[in-house]
């Protein structure tokens, strides 16, 4: 068991990554709290709306679709974790100014849009550079490990953020929850003021005019010529567009098809976070990249769960349903994050990790008011199932697409407890077999 412990957070025996997780966990409480409490103060403020809702999304995503391409060049130009201090710097002002607004009572619906389109803009720098900079934290060795524990840090707080939320707004109402929130978006400034510059990993990050030069259009040509990072990039823009509106779907769901309160709408996102905490620990005893096959078998499996949970009638059936959903989520997200991660070099990794987060997040506000309409009209249980449906068939074509460039044969082989499906391809030379 220690030996296990040992491997699964390996990257925490580095001191900057340590303290870098920590104030990221401290934050991302607050941040979740404070997406909980934004929801529900959204539907309080539009009785009910979920258009209002995806309207919100759609604000806070935006400018990750606008900036986040620029953000990623200036990831690969000048220091990380200058950047980071401006992001977050701008995140900590907001989010006073926010709970400021909610305290004294003032707070309209309008408010709120402007809220969430300014701290988008503050997202798209810190979301791109963060991602880049764990590279620099722990080094190429332990990067796969990292990123899994970055997510399982992330899914941590997505735990304990929205219980503690639903919480304190059925007791406090929501003022409470947003100071808290601008409380915490203070740790993660400590952390990177805490942090050893000497003891960062960029001995491979090019210098002077290289550097100086990185543009745009190099990062998506260098993308562009590379089939390995297109496919789960194209997968991932599909889901995130469809399936990836939890925040959404889920306050919809709690609030107009089952009339449940801001603590059982607390309990749907607890639930889908703990599966998703269990999907990034299975992921960090990962060494290498991962295969497609693992990224598209996750899409799989996590379209046909999103689907089910949408087709769920009863309240504790998709509480149930969203912890595997959680896991397959995640997982799928990590496997994809990682086999681009570990596919670029280091001169361009802020470039294609800027698309990355473009695909990952820009797709939402294109998705979310169309979400949150087909939400308000036709059912919230409908804006997942159909999401799920149609990832399931994108994600499916692209497994076929993938067998079929390169000549292998999906399997099933029916081993204790449950069956297992593997790919079986023959090299051109056919001298050697290869089962993943």
């Amino acid at each position: 068991m220690r030996a296990t412990l040992t491997t699964i957070f390996q990257s925490l025996q580095v001191r900057n990554y340590r303290i870098f997780a920590t104030g990221q966990l401290i934050k991302l409480i607050g941040v979740w709290m404070m997406f909980i409490a934004q929801d529900w103060l959204v539907l309080q403020l539009s009785d009910d709306s979920a258009t209002a809702l995806g309207v919100v999304v759609a604000l806070q995503f935006t400018p990750v679709l606008l900036f986040t391409l620029f953000f990623g060049r200036l990831a690969d130009r000048y220091d990380k974790r200058l950047l980071l201090f401006i992001a977050n710097t701008m995140w900590l002002v907001l989010s006073i100014a926010m709970s400021v607004l909610v305290l004294t009572g003032v707070v309209a619906l309008w408010h709120v849009f402007v809220f969430a389109a300014l701290l988008g803009v503050g997202n798209s720098l810190e979301t791109p550079v963060r991602q880049a900079f764990v590279s620099e934290l722990v080094g190429t060795p332990l990067l796969p490990n990292a990123l899994a524990l970055s997510s399982a840090t992330f899914n941590t707080a997505r735990i304990v953020g929205p219980a503690v939320a639903g919480l304190a707004i059925a007791a406090f109402d929501v003022g409470p929850v947003f100071l808290i929130s601008a409380i915490a978006s203070a740790a993660p400034l400590i952390g990177l003021i805490q942090m050893r510059a000497g003891d960062l990993y960029r001995a491979d990050l090019p210098v002077g005019g290289v550097r100086d030069a990185a543009k745009v259009m190099d990062g998506l040509r260098y993308v562009a010529r590379r089939p390995d990072l297109m496919l789960p990039m194209g997968l991932m823009a599909v889901m995130g567009l469809l399936l990836f509106n939890f925040q959404l779907t889920l306050a919809a769901l709690a609030k107009t098809v089952f009339n449940t309160g801001a603590a059982s709408f607390g309990l749907f996102t607890t639930a889908l976070a703990t599966g998703a905490l269990a999907g990034a620990l299975a992921a960090s005893g990962r060494r290498g990249r991962p295969s497609v096959y693992a990224v598209l078998g996750s899409g799989l499996a996590f379209a046909g769960l999103g689907t089910l949970v949408g087709l769920a009638p009863v309240y504790w059936v998709v509480v149930v349903l969203l912890v595997p959903t959680g896991f397959f989520m995640v997982y799928f997200a990590q496997a994809s994050n990682q086999r681009v991660q570990l596919g670029v070099d280091a001169a361009f990794r802020g470039r294609v990790m800027a698309l990355w987060v473009l695909v990952f997040l820009g797709t939402n506000p294109v998705g979310a008011p169309v979400i949150g309409w087909v939400a308000e009209h036709v059912g919230a249980g409908a804006s997942i199932w159909l999401g799920g449906l149609a990832s399931f068939l994108v994600a499916a074509a692209a497994l076929a697409w993938q067998l079929r460039r390169t000549g292998g044969r999906l399997r099933l082989r029916w081993t204790a407890p449950l069956p297992r499906f593997y790919v079986r391809t023959y090299l051109r030379d056919d001298l050697a077999l290869i089962e993943r």
